[in-house]
This record gives C-alpha cells, structure tokens and sequence, in this order.
C-alpha cells in the first residue's frame, strides 16, 4: 500500500514515517509540507492512500483533499489534533474517507491507512452520529437526484448490504453475516454506490442514516 504524507511539522511527518515503514505492506512514497504539495505529489506518486493535516500554510488540508479527490483520486485520511466537529464535517464534504485523531496509537494509525487502501471508510459511529446531526438536510445523490428516489433503485440484497455498511462492517464481515463471497460483496458495495450516487463508502453511510435505512444507536 502506498502512501504519501502531508502535514507542515517534519517531526510529525518523521514520527509517521517511521511507524508505516514497520510494516512489510505499507510504503511512504512521498512527503508533502503544505497542501499544494500533497496535490502535486499525489499527482505523481499514485498513492493509494493520502495522510492530510488540516491546517497547513497556503493551500489548506481540506481544499487539497477537495483537489486530491475530484477525479477519483486516492482515499484520504484526514488527521488532525482537533477534535472539531467543523474539521470533521468539512474534511468529509471534501471527499475524505476517513478521520483520526493524532493522539490515536500506531495500530490504529496503520490499520486506518489499510481500511482505506482496500475501499472501506473510516467513521466509528460516535462520529457518524455527529456527522448525520450536521447533515439535517434532504440528501442529494449525483447530478442532483433526490438520493431517495435513488434509494429505491437498490435490490433487496443490496439494501441489505448498504445496511451493513452503516454498521461500519468490512467486505470480509458482510460476507460472512450474509453469507456471500467476498467478490460479490464488493460486486454488490459498488452497485450501491453507483445508485445512490455516492462517490464511496463513507458518503453512502452518510446517506444511509439520512434517508433513515439505520438509526445512530439502532
């Protein structure tokens, strides 16, 4: 898995360093100090994920994770020492994937940086419940659809699995619960993303809470 760093503290840049480098599969390809940096770099390197600080100087954590994930680019885990709920809102709006704080030890440091790099999001459900009590709002799906009428698109067994998405359940955990392969699991995750309009899993969990299919704390 590669992975490319950005934050504005080389110490910090350092310390991350060195704890991905502990691991037979992950790779730092690259080091950016600022957030247009981390665009470039991302640009060249091809990582497959991007670690993002918010507050750097000029181009700020977030609209580079604006840049970085226009055009598919590669999953991005905002960290941050702010435990904000802005941070945390405008980070996803942006297109981020995941978020963590950087108080969080080194196994939850590299197993975020896994959970995005095969496709899965990153938001424990405290944090969705304070992401679903910012969006109030009619959720919107691609091209301005109402996600709702998009919601009816999807197939029981689709249903089903955008279900457990929301509990937070990797592609491994739904197809065990519903006992399926793991190929037609990632078969049927992608088939949801494209109905609901969904850029990838974190917005569909978004969305899943939105349009009431799962309940925080249900």
């Amino acid at each position: 898995m590669r992975v490319v760093l950005a934050d504005d503290h080389q110490l910090v840049r350092s310390g991350f360093r060195v704890i991905l480098d502990l691991e037979d599969d992950i790779e730092v390809v690259g080091e950016a100090a600022d957030g247009l940096q981390a665009v470039e770099l991302t640009r060249r390197a091809a990582p497959d994920v991007v670690l993002m600080d918010v507050e750097m100087p000029g181009l700020d954590g977030l609209e580079a994770t604006r840049r970085i994930t226009a055009h598919d680019g590669p999953s991005v885990l905002i960290l941050t020492t702010f435990d904000r709920d802005d941070y945390l809102f405008a980070a996803l709006q942006a297109g981020a994937s995941g978020f963590l704080l950087k108080n969080g030890s080194p196994e939850e440091l590299t197993e975020a940086v896994r959970v995005l790099a095969r496709g899965d999001a990153l938001l424990a459900p405290e944090v969705t419940r304070r992401v679903i009590a910012a969006f109030g709002k009619p959720a919107m799906g691609a091209g301005g659809a109402p996600a709702a009428r998009r919601l009816a698109e999807l197939t029981a067994r689709e249903h089903q699995v955008l279900v457990e998405l929301a509990s937070g359940a990797t592609n491994a955990e739904i197809a065990t619960r519903l006992r399926l392969g793991e190929t037609t699991v990632k078969t049927h995750v992608s088939r949801v993303l494209m109905k609901l309009g969904a850029r990838d899993r974190t917005q569909a969990v978004v969305l899943a809470y939105e349009l009431g299919v799962v309940r925080p704390g249900g």
